[in-house]
């Protein structure tokens, strides 16, 4: 096997933006290097392509490069002290005989409290800069090209309009906005949502691998944006309105055999605001309910257990996207146009492997590929 790989891919990677600290750094950041490593050994290895995320830089505003410079400006992180404290958490938690459950919530609320304190809104993309890190420090002279998606939805085209596997990023609310279970959410309506299929990432990899490997430019480092918010971008806006009119026409049916009419889901321009909006309309009046159910005897406890996981559901999705959801800044893919005219002058194909955010009608994508596929594939 080291006498034969030429090229080598890797796309392992744990997306739970709040996953244990321990975990996220043994795939998105070692996990990583190991496979660097693993191909350094190989002897006739002449590219490693490496999927990372495009939000590693944090929550930045204006053009955003396909540059490592803005993870170089915070290579003061010493990521082998990042391994170690959270191992010496670890050994620390399971020495108290904790229970599983409790050492998981302690790993995951660490991650949150690392990446955030270095300046990263969640695990997950703090992970990845590491990883990238890394690599740029460690690939010698493997030629490295490294592919930054935005935020990832179904596909284009193929290999059918609308593909998708389980429910994550955006569609977690979309699911929850059109089972009527979320009525308001914090987000900037003018701020552009950088959405992209995934056949179209797919493709970009493939047409990657063909232009690198026969050009074979030992020690280089590439990096591609592969968004929308350059040459296409979706408003929150829009979505908002398009997402409505969808769940207006095609209504949620739920388990009672009902149709469930939504309203525009209403967008705070804060999250500060967005927090106040949720006190006064739902946790304080939940508070009071509590109380009731007291003096009740606990009567309404089925009724109370489930408002209250609602509202935490909500206010946790809220911390969780909100830097994406208020996100400003632009995807700069200036690179990945030089790869598009390097693959159309070598003969690639690129109608089957299209890659270009232009041709993507998106009140067509959203309501007869997205949204449909999203409600028939995702949620299976």
């Amino acid at each position: 096997m080291l006498k034969k790989i030429q090229i080598i891919v890797n796309v392992a990677a744990s997306t739970n933006f709040g996953e244990r600290y321990d975990d996220a750094l043994g795939i998105n950041t070692f996990g990583a290097l190991n496979v660097l490593n693993f191909g350094k050994k190989c002897d006739e290895v002449k590219l490693f392509l490496h999927i990372s995320t495009a939000y590693v830089g944090g929550e930045e505003t204006g053009i955003i490069l396909e540059k490592g410079e803005n993870l170089k400006r915070r290579n003061d992180i010493n990521i082998f002290e990042e391994k170690r404290l959270a191992e010496e958490l670890l050994s620390q938690l399971q020495n108290q005989c904790i229970p599983d459950k409790a050492i998981t919530s302690s790993m995951k609320e660490f991650g949150l409290e690392r990446a955030k304190m270095n300046g990263w809104p969640n695990t997950y993309v703090f992970t990845k800069a590491m990883g990238e890190m890394l690599l740029g420090k460690f690939k010698g002279d493997l030629p490295l090209v490294i592919i930054r998606p935005t935020i990832i939805a179904s596909t284009y085209k193929q290999p059918f309009p609308g593909w998708i596997e389980g429910v994550r990023t955006m569609d977690v609310v979309l699911v929850n906005y059109g089972k009527g279970k979320l009525t308001c959410f914090p987000g900037n309506l003018n701020s552009a949502l950088d959405v992209i299929p995934v056949d179209m990432v797919v493709n970009a990899m493939v047409v990657a691998m063909e232009v690198h490997y026969a050009q074979h430019q030992y020690s280089c480092e590439t990096i591609y944006h592969v968004g929308t918010s350059s040459k296409n971008p979706l408003k929150l806006s829009d979505l908002r309105n398009l997402v409505h009119y969808y769940f207006t026409k095609n209504p949620w049916i739920d388990t009672n055999g009902q149709k469930v009419e939504v309203g525009k889901l209403i967008v705070v321009s804060t999250i500060n605001r967005f927090f106040l909006y949720m006190k006064i309309k739902y946790v304080l009046p939940l508070k009071v309910f509590y109380l009731i159910n007291i003096l009740c005897c606990q009567r309404f406890e089925k009724i109370y257990t489930n408002l209250n996981r609602r509202v935490k559901f909500i206010l946790r999705l809220a911390e969780f996207y909100k830097p994406y959801s208020f996100f400003t800044g632009i995807f700069d893919d200036r690179n990945l146009e030089r790869l598009q005219r390097v693959a159309e002058e070598r003969g690639v194909d690129l109608a089957e492997f299209n890659f270009d955010s232009r041709s993507i009608d998106w009140e067509d994508y959203i309501m007869n590929s997205h949204i449909p596929g999203l409600l028939n594939q995702g949620l299976l």
